[in-house]
């Protein structure tokens, strides 16, 4: 037994060199059997049941939400209370994916014949293909490893990773058949940064009714610099008699007007502003408005309805406040 640095560090390096080569070994294995697994689960008009005992519990606990957030519907069923009233959760509809890297665990194999007998298709996910649970099921991902990295080759630890990678390759595999797409996992994120980002609209986060900054197109340019004061957006909307936005005036056009000496006293804000500017309706999503912004390397947008009327605007830091940026 060794703690010096030189030690640690190679035992550390150990350990990923072995995991590695098996996560490697699993790119055989991606073969028919991995084709029928997944279209039994594409089939699936139920559930994705996982069981697993132990660390191949933890692990199927893991796979089980990935497949869920990634479009596959599924949950988790420790096989020791299947045995106690939970078998009831699992239906002739479901797919059963059951972990064990021996194939043999006994809570497990209690369960077979009546996983069997209801109908559901059992897939099972080993150490051992000439175990009992994968003869059992209609179809065994084969993640046996070489060695563990566990010098005592006791704790689980390159199996759980393979297993881990292999859970991963089904559900993306999934994913990209269902053409499962970003937004669809935003659905079912709401409270994360991607949902925030993909279902938040413009209307959500735009200034909106008297905070909306803006003047007619005979406002002066004095009274234009006095409502982007006002209303705090480094910007102004220009509008018609109608309400519908014909321009737009920033601080950057401020500082144009400066260098071309022209007197803001005394000038129309229909003279300097940027005639049309940008815009985008408030229906669109808040991401949109950002890559807009983005594309055109501006700071503000203009929110108009389908007749062109003005109904609200935004800026880059209303973006960032409400987390899409």
């Amino acid at each position: 037994m060794s703690n010096t640095p030189t030690e640690l560090r190679k035992t550390g390096i150990s350990v990923v060199n072995i995991e590695t080569a098996a996560v490697q070994a699993l790119e055989a294995r991606i073969n028919g059997d991995f084709v029928t697994a997944c279209q039994h689960m594409l089939a699936c008009k139920g559930r994705i049941v996982v069981i697993g005992m132990g660390k191949s519990g933890h692990i199927g606990n893991k796979i089980a939400a990935t497949l869920a957030s990634t479009g596959s519907p599924a949950f988790f069923v420790h096989p020791g209370e299947a045995s106690h009233g939970d078998l009831g959760m699992i239906t002739s509809s479901d797919v059963v994916l059951a972990l064990s890297n021996s194939g043999e665990t006994r809570e497990i194999i209690t369960i077979l014949p009546l996983i069997k007998r209801m109908g559901a298709p059992l897939i099972s996910m080993t150490g051992n293909p000439a175990s009992t649970l994968a003869r059992e099921a209609n179809v065994n991902l084969d993640v046996s490893v070489a060695k563990e990295a566990c010098p005592l080759d006791l704790a689980p630890t390159a199996s759980t990773t393979a297993a881990l990678v292999m859970g991963d390759a089904v559900a993306i595999a999934l994913l990209e058949a269902r053409g499962f797409t970003a937004e669809d996992f935003a659905l079912s994120h709401p409270g994360g940064s991607l949902g925030r980002r993909l279902l938040l609209h413009v209307y959500d986060i735009m200034h909106k009714g008297d905070a909306i900054p803006a003047v007619t197109q005979h406002a002066s340019l004095r009274d234009a610099l006095i409502e982007m004061t006002t209303k705090g957006l480094g910007m102004t909307a220009i509008v018609d008699g109608e309400g519908r936005a014909v321009g737009i005036f920033t601080d950057g056009d401020l500082r144009r007007c400066l260098d071309r000496d022209i007197d803001v006293r005394a000038a129309k804000i229909a003279d300097v502003m940027i005639p049309g500017g940008k815009h985008i309706a408030p229906d669109r999503l808040a991401v949109e408005a950002l890559n807009l912004m983005e594309e055109k390397k501006i700071n503000a947008l203009l929110i108009v309805d389908h007749d062109e009327r003005l109904c609200g605007a935004l800026n880059m830091h209303d973006l960032l406040r409400a987390g899409v940026v």
